[in-house]
């Protein structure tokens, strides 16, 4: 990780707030209180991002999409543009993800796509939520934030181990299914440090648990003003053998970008300067 999470799934691995997660679980440790420190939101007001896509097929070969983004906001309540750089088909194609908490503490998702070839904003439509994300394993869903409210939670387990850390194995179910691609989620969440280090997606299909569709791992932890986050995060998909590497090159906070570049009328210039 919308581990992008939050932000997103995706970066919410990344926005995430370490003090006092150890104390804040506790002894009697519950599911909730062990998502709500992942998905907390740090002191920083924004977060600015250099990253890329790298997107393996089933015959190992690959391609590589670099894009910058950038989040403004509170989670559950925030704003996120994220702006390819690279290869020159996509420059300046960009995706805007506008969070707005509702009346009854969920959120509600809009997002905008601004594609260059067409010289045209369109909105992107719920039916999309679930179709690949400019061909990579994520979708437009994983993309966009998700929002703790969204989900309700279950401790299945605190044995477990990934990649040497231990972990809580915690089962997330959409509270309303209409809003997800996803039947559950089963997040492994380090027990020292409130960061995802693993992930499975089930859809509706197949048992009563659902079919396995997507797994997420994340490596290269480190800690950026005092949030810790995942530098490499990868997204494979079941059927298809395919996986695509979300690399974090750089993270910038308190950057206070223009936020006139966040809204739909704004993303035809998202680019900057550097369009050409």
């Amino acid at each position: 990780m919308r581990v992008f999470s939050g932000v997103l799934c995706v970066c919410a691995l990344l926005a995430v707030q370490a003090g006092g997660f150890a104390a804040g679980v506790g002894a009697q440790t519950d599911a909730r209180t062990i998502m709500e420190n992942v998905y907390k939101q740090g002191a920083a007001s924004d977060i600015a991002m250099k990253a890329s896509f790298q997107i393996f097929d089933k015959q190992g070969k690959s391609t590589k999409k670099e894009f910058n983004l950038k989040r403004v906001g509170a989670a559950g309540d925030s704003k996120t543009l994220v702006v390819f750089t690279a290869p020159p088909e996509i420059r300046g194609l960009a995706l805007l993800s506008i969070n707005q908490k509702g009346a009854n503490g969920g959120a509600s998702e809009k997002q905008y796509m601004y594609i260059p070839a067409q010289q045209r904003t369109r909105s992107v439509a719920t039916q999309e939520r679930t179709a690949r994300f400019l061909g990579t394993d994520f979708t437009f869903e994983d993309i966009g934030e998700r929002v703790l409210d969204d989900f309700s939670y279950k401790l299945l387990g605190d044995a477990e181990t990934f990649d040497g850390h231990k972990t809580y194995k915690v089962q997330a179910t959409p509270v309303d299914a209409s809003r997800s691609q996803y039947k559950y989620i089963y997040f492994w969440v380090d027990q020292d440090a409130p960061v995802i280090l693993f992930a499975e997606f089930y859809n509706a299909q197949g048992d009563a648990q659902g079919q396995k569709v997507r797994v997420l791992h994340a490596t290269d932890i480190k800690r950026e003003n005092g949030a810790w986050g995942a530098r490499n995060t990868e997204m494979a998909t079941v059927a298809d053998g395919t996986r695509t590497v979300l690399h974090i090159d750089e993270v910038k906070f308190n950057t206070k970008p223009d936020e006139t570049l966040f809204t739909p009328d704004g993303l035809a210039g998202a680019l900057g300067p550097e369009k050409k």
